[in-house]
């Protein structure tokens, strides 16, 4: 059964990635869930280049989520990685949830990279 769930996930991980890709100045915010942590990352295809990088395990961010679920972990996440971004000059990403349905942690990263100031 879980080999059925991945080959799902990178089938929704193509079709999505066939429209979705980071520029220079539009870069991709891609997500990744594991069962334990989250991580995000900004990629300029164009070059395979990773901009900025947030998650869970980040020394920064990793002190500060004693005690939160899950989700809220994830909302932590996205402000951390939105403020790196913001740090480089990146304001406008696009979103690539990376064949994860949006709910739960991935639409609460989303939302906290939102509320901190990035635009997608």
């Amino acid at each position: 059964m879980k080999n059925k769930r991945v080959e799902m996930r990178r089938a929704r991980q193509k079709r999505v990635r066939r429209k979705v890709t980071g520029t220079q100045e539009r870069p991709r915010l891609s997500v990744f869930r594991s069962a334990r942590h989250i991580y995000a990352q900004l990629i300029d295809d164009s070059t395979g280049a990773t901009l900025v990088a947030a998650s869970t395990l980040t020394g920064a961010v990793k002190g500060s989520l004693a005690g939160l679920k899950k989700a809220e972990q994830a909302k932590a996440v996205g402000k951390a990685v939105a403020e790196l971004a913001l740090g480089k000059g990146y304001v406008a990403v696009v979103f690539d949830r990376n064949g994860f349905l949006y709910h739960g942690r991935v639409k609460a990263l989303s939302e906290g990279a939102r509320e901190a100031g990035l635009k997608f």
